[in-house]
């Protein structure tokens, strides 16, 4: 994103709404924001590509408060 990272936005977002879920993807393998420090690795992540499929069931992980990485 030009203006600011997904981990940066992310944060700002729970600032204002604790209680909110958050999904990162990346289609980098290895993404170098977890060496970074920008989030932990039981943070929920999705690698690209993915199918509509595994979005879908991810994204009901993270709502169900599902431990994934």
């Amino acid at each position: 994103m030009p203006q600011m990272s997904g981990p940066e936005v992310a944060e700002k977002l729970t600032g204002v709404r604790p209680d909110i879920k958050v999904l990162y993807m990346s289609g980098y393998p290895d993404h170098p924001v977890f060496e970074q420090g920008g989030f932990k690795r039981d943070t929920a992540f999705l690698q690209k590509p993915f199918t509509p499929n595994v979005l879908t069931q991810k994204v009901r992980e993270v709502l169900d408060g599902k431990k994934m990485v």
